[in-house]
């Protein structure tokens, strides 16, 4: 169920969407939650698959529901996501296990905006990508 807040627009007027994302979001009123970049660690900040982008997207989006949920918000109230792809070898798997995640996360189709960003690496060589977003809370 989509909040209040939050509608997902869905213009005519371009292409539609190329994979899990929706053009636009309008938020009315509430409060913005910026989520930092996100890595595949566990709460004891132990690597979770190595060498697996797969495995790397579900810890990843673990832990952005597990920030979501101690502000009080859910997958429901993002707004956007940008991803941090390390490699084009890795965007295959992340597309695959991003998509089991929305089709639960997003049973409706309404998913949030995003940007796909392939880059050379990040702060450690062992992480496949970082996920960020931005929640609108009631």
């Amino acid at each position: 169920m989509t909040p209040s807040h939050r509608t997902i627009l869905k213009p005519t007027s371009v292409a539609p969407p190329a994979g899990k994302y929706s053009h636009a979001a309008q938020v009315d009123g509430g409060k913005l939650l910026f989520v930092a970049g996100q890595i595949a660690t566990d709460t004891n900040g132990n690597l979770v698959g190595a060498g697996d982008a797969g495995a790397q997207t579900r810890q990843v989006f673990e832990n952005l529901g597990a920030v979501l949920k101690n502000a009080g918000a859910s997958f429901d109230d993002v707004v956007e996501f940008t991803y941090y792809i390390v490699g084009r070898s890795s965007v295959q798997q992340f597309l695959d296990a991003r998509t089991a995640i929305f089709d639960e996360a997003y049973p409706d189709g309404d998913f949030p905006p995003a940007t796909l960003l392939i880059v050379d690496g990040l702060v450690r060589e062992d992480l496949l990508l970082e996920v960020s977003a931005v929640a609108a809370l009631p």
